[in-house]
């Protein structure tokens, strides 16, 4: 069934967040005591709502491009804070980029980029041991696919239980490639001819750093400025 826009799109990340628990295994979160991680800044009001409404903990995920060479608009890769790299490898062979740049840009990129992150929205602590945990990895929405990726890579090697990825709207394409690497995948909405996150959202601000560092100060949720039991 063909749905209009106004059927699949979102007044804001509220709203997202809120239709975004209805699809969500509640009880199970609840009872298995699920870890909630935002996969950027921007899904921090989503993540936060969600974790709020079904009082979990959540944390925060950093990640950055790795650009091609004399092409900074052209990623080929992805680095996370624990220095995990996901490539898209068609671009690497095809433009026979070497190794050694990759994994020196993929270092620069963490040491400029990725640690003062950490010190700004964790204190300097990078994520917590993720070792048994069933996480649930939270965005606003997916195009590519290539964050969730190189997330899904740096939860599995962190000794994670299971990892399942939930987003309010979500590119067919990307679901398909998603469900061989995690345990489920929730969504409100995946669209098949997907235009950009932005499209399906009426108000979508960009969130600066004061905006991200008032939500987590403010939470009661988020587990970097949290004591286990204090909730």
């Amino acid at each position: 069934m063909i749905q209009a826009l106004s059927e699949i799109s979102f007044k804001n990340r509220e709203d997202a967040a809120t239709k975004l628990v209805d699809v969500l295994p509640k009880d199970q979160m609840q009872n298995d005591d699920w870890l909630i991680v935002a996969v950027s800044t921007q899904a921090v009001p989503i993540a936060n709502e969600v974790a709020k409404k079904l009082n979990l903990y959540y944390d925060l995920l950093f990640f950055e491009h790795i650009c091609a060479p004399n092409n900074s608009k052209c990623t080929i890769g992805m680095v996370s804070e624990t220095e995990e790299i996901v490539l898209h490898n068609e671009l690497v062979d095809s433009f026979g980029i070497n190794l050694d740049f990759i994994y020196g840009e993929a270092h620069r990129r963490y040491e400029e980029k990725i640690l003062p992150k950490v010190y700004k929205y964790r204190k300097g602590d990078l994520i917590g041991s993720l070792e048994g945990k069933n996480v649930l990895l939270v965005d606003e929405g997916c195009e590519t696919g290539m964050t969730i990726m190189t997330a899904v890579k740096t939860v599995i090697n962190g000794g994670a239980k299971s990892v399942a990825y939930a987003t309010p709207i979500l590119s067919n394409d990307v679901a398909i490639s998603l469900e061989p690497v995690t345990d489920e995948i929730f969504s409100v909405h995946k669209v098949i001819n997907f235009v950009d996150v932005d499209f399906y959202y009426q108000m979508l601000k960009e969130l600066d750093t004061e905006d991200v560092l008032e939500i987590i100060s403010n939470s009661k949720n988020y587990l970097p400025f949290q004591k286990r039991g204090e909730k």
